[in-house]
Order: structure tokens, then sequence, then C-alpha cells
């Protein structure tokens, strides 16, 4: 069967992208090198949370078929690869982005339109992805289009999704880009032509960044004020009033994800191939880093307050919300890693409560998980504000809470 679309790698970039485009009326294949991932999918289960079992059956049913094969690539009108990019030992990971793009140069025939949507330093489809493709002998711009198209998925928002969020376009040459901008503007209600490839992918890297500094510009904020005896919560209520100029962020335990942590790496690594030092980007991954160990000192003050100066060494502290984000499932990169270790380290016994994540495991030791709320605790760490908790019957009932978020009052809860 010949494919409209195939869509590389499935997961919570791709998935949606092959929903949309099912939904248009193409006829769509996913491709996917994890055998369980494709297994999922074919009996109407999904690892995409935003993505429902009932929406997959309505996919298969629309003539939506996964696989590990790229078999597929060989009749498809468009390829997008929506492959992870990651970081090893703090650099960028192309591993996977070359991967693909060898297994549908293999597969791709003339007249087809290539586009890269994973997040990478500005120069990737041309210095990377390119080559591949054109070791066939086939040559972009003339024998198949070339498009890069950043993705801007945002896990639980159910505001903004793929379909209202303005789709950044861009191509090897103006065809390029114009068989790029045609193909996105069926699935999406804006697209925004970028000048090129470079500009296209540097705007992804600039969003991320923007809001890492911006995190981490509140984060050091919110410990002065704690030192100076300031309220930042109100600070930022107060700012945000403001109806220019200013756009509120909010401290918290630290950034998690793989946006924030991972992509302004991208572009710290570029620049400093540049000779460009990219200082406010590593000061601000240095501020947020501190975050968790921050948390840490503040709940050890708790406790040793309310052992009268005593040591901390066995108390029990309760964390609420572990994933890296309210209201979703996703573990990556949470901030919730660096305060389990550091509480450990003090000899605390730390347990935790998510109803997003059944499982919490630290430096391969397990942590406790608890049934519910009223787990028993010295101190409960509200790191994440899930819609689930009811907080104002958590400060009521909880002998002392750190709230990490500012969504709570009361005798016994302490700000950040």
């Amino acid at each position: 069967m010949s494919a409209g679309l195939v869509v590389v790698g499935l997961g919570y970039v791709g998935l949606p992208l092959a929903r949309q485009a099912t939904e248009a009326g193409l006829t769509v294949v996913g491709v996917d090198i994890d055998p369980e991932v494709v297994a999922g999918l074919r009996a109407g289960r999904s690892r995409v949370r935003d993505i429902t079992p009932a929406e997959i059956s309505a996919m298969l049913a629309a003539g939506f078929t996964a696989d590990t094969s790229f078999d597929a690539v060989a009749t498809a009108d468009t390829v997008v690869i929506c492959v992870p990019t990651g970081l090893v030992d703090g650099e960028p990971d192309l591993r996977a982005v070359m991967s693909a793009g060898r297994a549908v140069a293999s597969r791709l025939r003339p007249g087809s339109l290539v586009v890269l949507e994973s997040t990478s330093y500005p120069g990737t489809t041309e210095e990377v992805l390119l080559p591949l493709l054109e070791s066939t002998g086939l040559v972009a711009g003339v024998d198949f289009n070339l498009g890069y198209s950043p993705e801007r998925i945002d896990p639980g928002n159910g505001e903004y999704v793929l379909a209202n969020t303005p789709k950044v376009v861009s191509g090897l040459t103006p065809v390029c880009a114009k068989r790029c901008a045609a193909f996105y503007e069926d699935l999406v209600d804006s697209v925004v032509v970028a000048a090129g490839l470079r500009e296209a992918e540097m705007a992804k890297l600039l969003e991320n960044s923007y809001r890492l500094v911006n995190i981490a510009l509140v984060n050091e904020l919110a410990v002065f004020c704690d030192r100076v005896g300031v309220d930042v919560w109100d600070v930022l209520r107060c700012s945000a009033t403001k109806p220019f100029g200013f756009q509120p962020f909010s401290p918290g335990p630290g950034v998690g994800g793989h946006c924030i942590p991972v992509d302004p790496r991208y572009l710290a690594t570029r620049a400093r191939a540049e000779g460009l030092p990219c200082s406010m980007i590593t000061t601000a991954q240095e501020v947020n880093a501190g975050m968790p160990g921050y948390v840490v000192s503040r709940a050890r003050g708790i406790l040793s307050r309310a052992r009268s100066g005593g040591s901390v060494f066995g108390a029990r502290v309760l964390l609420l919300g572990v994933t890296y984000k309210a209201n979703v499932a996703d573990l990556r990169q949470s901030p919730a890693y660096g305060v389990v270790r550091q509480l450990r380290a003090l000899g605390v016994e730390v347990s935790y409560h998510d109803p997003h994540a059944s499982r919490f495991v630290v430096d391969g030791e397990p942590v406790p998980r608890a049934s519910d709320v009223d787990h028993p605790a010295d101190l409960v760490v509200l790191l994440q504000a899930h819609r689930d908790y009811d907080l104002a019957r958590i400060a009521d009932t909880a002998r002392a809470v750190l709230d990490t978020r500012g969504r709570m009052d009361g005798e016994n809860v302490e700000r950040l």
C-alpha cells in the first residue's frame, strides 16, 4: 500500500502529527524502531498520554498503520522525521537523526518531501541530514524537497495543540519551502515561513532558551527574596499586572522534561564551536540545576526547627508530584531526582505520591510510593501541583508543608 505520509518516530511529537494527518484524510504510516511501541499502537494502545486509546482506534480505522520497517518510504509523498535528540555527557546526541536519515535515504524516491522536526542546532538539516539523503545520488532541491519545521508540542496543554499552534516551516530552496508550507497548511491553522533552514532551527532554540533564562531569573529572585524577607509570590503577582514589557514566569524546584534542560545546550555547544561563550545560557543552567539543592536546604531547615535544631536523620519526607510538569506522566530530567538524592544523603526517609507515576526509581533504588497524600510524614514537599490534589486539604492536615509552587496557604505552610 502506498503512503501519503510516513512519520518516523512515534513519540510525543510524531504520534500527534500522525493523528492530525490521518484526521485530514492522508494515508499515514508510522515508523518506530521500538517493537513494543508498534505492537502497542496496533493493539490500540498509546504511550503518549495526550492521545487516548479511542483516538488510536479511530486512527487505525481510518487506515493508519504502524511498522518497524521503513519500506513505506519508497512510496511516500512526504516523510517527516520526529526522532528524539538528547545529550550524551552533556553534548548533543544526533545518532537517532543520523540513523533515521540513513534509513530514509535507502528508500527515498524522486519527488518526495523530507522534513526534519527534531530539535537541534542551526545547520543540522544541511550538515547532517542532507549529506545522508544525497548519498543516494538524488539531489535536494532538484530530485526531492528538503525542509525543517521545529516541533512545538507542549505535553498536557489542552489549549494549544498541533492544529492551533502556528507552525514554523522552512526549506533548502524557495521551492522546498513552498512545498513544506503546502504540506502543513492542510494540517494546522497557521503556517509561518522562515527565511531558511537555519533560521527555523534557531527559532526553536530561542524559544526554549528564553524560557530557561527567565525561569532561572525568577528562581534566583526567589532565593534572594527569602533571604531578605520578601514574599516572592506577591512580587510576581504585582509584576504580572503590567500590561506591557513583562511576561510572568514562576520559580520552582528546577526544570525538567526534554526541551528546557536539553535544547539550550544545543545552542551553547554550537556557540562554543564558533568561539562564543553563550554565558547567559550557561549561567541560567547553573541556577536551575541548583534549585533541587535549595529546596532540600529549605526542607532541612523546616525539619531541624521542628526538632529544636536537632539532626534531620530519620525524618520522614513525602514528595507530592515527581513528574517534571504538572498533570503529565513524564519523568524525564525531573528535578525530583535531585531532591531525592540530596534528601537521602541527609539520612531522610523519602516517599512520594504522584497519580501520574506508578514507579519512581532514583539511582537504581525505588522510592517508596505512598498510597495517598495522608501518608505519615514530618514534612510534605509539593513539587508539582497536579490538578488531582486538594491543596487546601493538604495544607490543613499535613504537619508541615514546603510549597515550591506558591499554591498553598496555612499556618503549617512555607512557600519557596
